[in-house]
């Protein structure tokens, strides 16, 4: 059995490969869904979060999740608390999940995760692939997303590490510069060879 560890840049569009590995059968888990199960309406991490952050990221009892990115993604000391809030709750639930898979059986969990190598969760993995794209498709998939500035949206590229350091660090490289057939055989063809491997 082995932890295959997704990543990829801010806007690279994993989560579309995410989502296909899924339809192909991989058992996948969510490094986001997770976050977002933990900062939903009685979530484990708000009560620490509105300790940390106060009632302006807060809309009654529910996280404004806006206001919080503008707090944290312009200053990375406080991006650096939130991370520290959110990054043990998110990973003691990942390795729940992925013990779950291996006793129900799975040959391979594709471990979904942003921030992989800025955590260090690439220790956990058995290979890494990396998703990547240009830097003027990641720069409208993010404003586009996120209804957010251009320079918001670099502001937000800047607080990961670059994707050629990922680059380096990765076993397989998913380019999605093109169109989703060209993504598609790629992550077939990935998937298909490392269920080969068995």
């Amino acid at each position: 059995m082995g932890v295959i560890g997704l990543t990829g840049t801010i806007g690279s569009g994993k989560s579309t490969v995410s989502g296909y590995l899924r339809s192909l059968g991989a058992v996948i888990v969510d490094a986001d869904e997770i976050s977002r199960s933990l900062t939903a309406p009685g979530g484990r991490a708000l009560i620490k979060i509105r300790e940390s952050f106060g009632d302006k990221v807060f809309s009654g009892d529910a996280l404004d999740r806006k206001a919080l990115a503008g707090e944290v993604f312009s200053d990375k000391e406080k991006l650096q608390k939130l991370n520290s809030i959110l990054h043990p709750l998110i990973f003691e639930q990942m390795f729940l999940e992925i013990n779950e898979a291996v006793n129900g059986g799975a040959k391979h969990v594709i471990a979904d995760v942003p921030l992989l190598f800025e955590t260090g969760f690439e220790k956990h993995c058995d290979e890494i692939w990396l998703v990547y794209t240009d830097e003027k498709t990641q720069l409208e998939r993010i404003v586009k997303r996120d209804n957010c500035t251009e320079e918001a949206a670099k502001a937000r590229i800047a607080n990961q590490m670059p994707v050629s350091e990922k680059m380096k660090k990765s076993d397989r490289l998913i380019d999605n510069s093109g169109d989703l057939d060209s993504l598609f055989k790629q992550v077939e063809n990935l998937w298909q060879s490392i269920n080969e491997k068995m």
